[in-house]
């Protein structure tokens, strides 16, 4: 059954106190513990009744909340625990307890490779443990998207670091297209997950642009001592992405309407899944098929997403997105005749 918090503190309170053999603790001493504790831990000055004391002593005697405690009464004035070794916080947990907190053990695992939960992986792991002994088969009802085998993740946690506390980056890094790795100076500004990837966003000193660096390409990371940090006067990271749809973008990037038909067995996923949050329905044909618009940056990602949808989607505007669309789509359909000649 539910426990609102402030039932805990009082079911708390009372096992604290019968736990307590060194005095005797009368229905009134119960009363005074509890509406201390509510006071120090909730700040609620208001008494408790008797009744309500009363009712927590049934209810902790019960199977109800699964206490089961042992509390007993002597000399018709005192209350303690029977077994002396006994407390509701070695209670075995209940099946609805394990499926919360198998929940939320695969809620902490996604926050691997910051430093800043590494003083939990212990807790995170025997957590685990506890839950999986306590109950011998579980059934995952969360599975995350994630890659246990993306690289970069070592540098998660300086560069989330170097960000808060304003330092620079020496970072020796390879994009996809370059012949080797180069060192460049970098002030980071902001991290940015996309698709299982990171990617940090800030200033290159040399070229005084900015950049994002996919943490995967890079090869090598350390701190500059001797560099003073700039800070970030060049864009507001809370709504850099606003107009986006995935991390390749400049300071000149501008926003462009797109318009595009999807047919009609697309057309309800793509209104119930927007491809960005902008997108807004047009028009509607009597053959099921949509017309849509959102406001983005036109980019790589965009393209890939439209990509996506094949022969679903057309694209009616501007233009030369739909030209770019239509060649690539070409020549996807060209390497199936003659696989890359």
């Amino acid at each position: 059954m539910p426990v609102n918090r402030n039932a805990l503190v009082r079911y708390k309170t009372i096992d604290t106190c019968l736990r307590n053999r060194y005095r005797q603790w009368t229905l009134d001493d119960l009363i005074d513990a509890c509406s201390d504790a509510l006071y120090e831990y909730e700040g609620i000055e208001k008494g408790i009744s008797r009744r309500t004391i009363q009712m927590d002593i049934q209810l902790m005697r019960s199977e109800k909340l699964g206490y089961n405690a042992p509390i007993i009464v002597y000399d018709n004035k005192y209350y303690t625990y029977e077994d002396p070794e006994y407390s509701i916080t070695n209670t075995p947990l209940s099946e609805q307890d394990l499926k919360v907190m198998s929940e939320a053990v695969e809620v902490l695992r996604q926050f691997k490779g910051f430093n800043y939960f590494a003083g939990m992986t212990d807790i995170v792991s025997r957590l685990e443990d506890h839950v999986t002994s306590a109950k011998q088969q579980t059934i995952p009802v969360i599975d995350f998207e994630k890659n246990e085998n993306l690289k970069g993740l070592e540098y998660l946690d300086t560069v989330y670091h170097a960000i808060v506390h304003k330092q620079v980056l020496i970072i020796t890094y390879r994009s996809f297209k370059a012949r080797s790795a180069n060192t460049v100076t970098f002030y980071p500004y902001l991290l940015k997950e996309y698709r299982n990837r990171w990617f940090v966003f800030g200033l290159e000193k040399r070229s005084r642009t900015v950049r994002n660096l996919a943490l995967d390409r890079i090869h090598g990371l350390n701190i500059s001592t001797d560099e003073r940090f700039m800070e970030n006067t060049y864009f507001d990271p809370s709504t850099f992405f606003d107009d986006l749809i995935g991390v390749t973008k400049n300071l000149h990037s501008k926003v462009e309407k797109v318009r595009f038909l999807a047919g009609s067995s697309d057309a309800p996923y793509i209104q119930t899944k927007p491809i960005h949050r902008s997108q807004q329905l047009v028009e509607k044909n009597n053959d099921g098929s949509m017309v849509f618009e959102i406001e983005v940056v036109i980019n790589q990602e965009l393209q890939r997403e439209f990509l996506g949808f094949a022969n679903g989607i057309t694209i009616l505007a501007p233009q030369h997105l739909a030209d770019l669309i239509k060649v690539k789509l070409k020549r996807a359909s060209d390497n199936y005749e003659s696989p890359f000649s």
